[in-house]
């Protein structure tokens, strides 16, 4: 399959790093499949970042939003066609408005359902608003987190939004969050901790470790236990309590929760981007 398009190598060098050349093989080689071609890419030994759900490129805005209790906290990106309409003033405050809506909902369908003010909902301001912008305008992503005390961050631009759930509430636990969710933003963890990722992730990772191995020459008998020993470092590099800390990477992410309270965990996270 030679009909592999510029904006396809494109999209796969920007989701991998990988080189130009490199990325137009691996598509031919996958006939165009984009995941499988990034799993090439890793198997000759490249380094490149795991394939997450939310690296799919869109414009909009994404916006997290938290209640006055700290205990209720939702993110929504409003998706639209050009960077020019989600930078507008007026898209972003609009994405703000129904963020504050989304707060009471427990799902994307009673959102677009629910009152935006006397006059429509939620899903005719939607399009009333695609009327007059010119643009198809949708709601993309919309995720929630409950927990004893839920923090948040958006990203310079809004393309970037996270919210981090405390098992409890205590003082200073505002920063705590905060940086948690600026770790969740800026590392793109895969999961909570090691429980969370998948069987199928789990077993792609030692798939992919012992072709590495394998090229490099290791024997068939200690393929397993060196694979193995790749997977803690895969934990320890895309599991958000087993990251090393942004502000200090001498200590983990659970570590820094713990030198401020030793009895509080992480329920949850959530990142949504458009990046």
């Amino acid at each position: 399959m030679n009909n592999i398009t510029a904006s396809e190598v494109n999209k796969l060098r920007k989701a991998t790093g990988a080189g130009i050349m490199d990325c137009k093989s691996a598509l031919v080689e996958s006939n165009g499949d984009f995941d499988l071609a990034i799993e090439n890419l890793r198997k000759k030994g490249q380094k490149v970042a795991a394939k997450r759900a939310d690296r799919e490129s869109s414009e909009g805005a994404v916006i997290a939003t938290v209640n006055n209790k700290n205990d209720n906290g939702v993110i929504i990106s409003l998706n639209c066609e050009t960077d020019f309409v989600a930078k507008n003033e007026s898209f972003v405050t609009l994405a703000k408005e129904i963020s504050e809506i989304a707060l009471g909902c427990d799902s994307i369908d009673q959102l677009f359902n629910s009152n935006f003010d006397d006059k429509m909902s939620v899903k005719e301001k939607l399009t009333e608003q695609t009327g007059v912008i010119g643009e198809k305008i949708e709601i993309g992503s919309f995720v929630k987190i409950k927990s004893n005390f839920v923090g948040s961050y958006i990203h310079a631009g809004n393309k970037i939004a996270t919210l981090v759930g405390l098992s409890e509430s205590f003082e200073g636990c505002g920063e705590v969050a905060k940086n948690i969710a600026m770790q969740a933003a800026a590392m793109n963890p895969i999961a909570l901790d090691e429980n969370g990722v998948s069987k199928e992730v789990i077993e792609k990772e030692i798939e992919i470790a012992k072709e590495q191995l394998r090229s490099e020459g290791k024997p068939e008998n200690m393929l397993e236990n060196i694979a193995k020993g790749k997977l803690k470092k895969f934990f320890k590099e895309n599991t958000l309590i087993n990251q090393a800390y942004i502000k200090d990477s001498k200590i983990s992410v659970i570590n820094y929760l713990h030198s401020i309270n030793q009895n509080c965990s992480i329920s949850d996270f959530k990142r949504i981007s458009l990046v």
